[in-house]
């Protein structure tokens, strides 16, 4: 890939699943360069998901080199215990990102939703579809995790 364009990576952060997305920007083109979902074993402690976690991020920080990265900002849903864990796992991928020296941009997914469709409403599947037509994919990315890995970072193209 020429040098004159950027790296953006995507995160969409969870402790069980983290997905992620990377992107070439170049000319105002986007070209989808790597996607997927970095899993923890349920069973292991949840210490020890963390830190597969950050190893992983690692890989992928090293291996892409992000000029930026985007960010899921939570919001808080019925289970506190399940948004205290998510929440200790975006303080791992804001490390990771600190630790590349990408700067870090944050949306909420209504912010994504707007950036993406137009309508900060979308359905899932409407985001899918986009993607997958701004891509020229051959199908939507899956799995979901993946996908909003990808979607976040056409909020943050907008920002670099």
């Amino acid at each position: 890939m020429p040098e004159q364009g950027y790296i953006l990576m995507g995160l969409d952060p969870g402790y069980g699943r983290m997905g992620f997305g990377v992107v070439f920007v170049n000319a105002g083109k986007i070209e989808l360069v790597d996607y997927g979902v970095m899993v923890t074993t349920s069973g292991d402690a949840f210490e020890t998901r963390l830190l597969s976690l950050a190893n992983d991020l690692g890989d992928l920080f090293a291996h892409h080199k992000p000029h930026a990265v985007a960010i899921e900002k939570l919001f808080f849903g019925k289970s506190s215990s399940t948004a205290m864990h998510v929440s200790e796992a975006r303080g791992v991928a804001l490390l990771m990102s600190a630790q590349s020296g990408a700067p870090v941009f944050e949306f909420t997914p209504a912010q994504i939703k707007k950036a993406l469709t137009g309508n900060g409403n979308a359905t899932k599947s409407g985001m899918q579809k986009m993607v997958k037509e701004l891509l020229k994919l051959p199908k939507p990315p899956k799995p979901d995790d993946a996908a909003d890995g990808i979607c976040f970072e056409f909020g943050q193209k907008r920002k670099v």
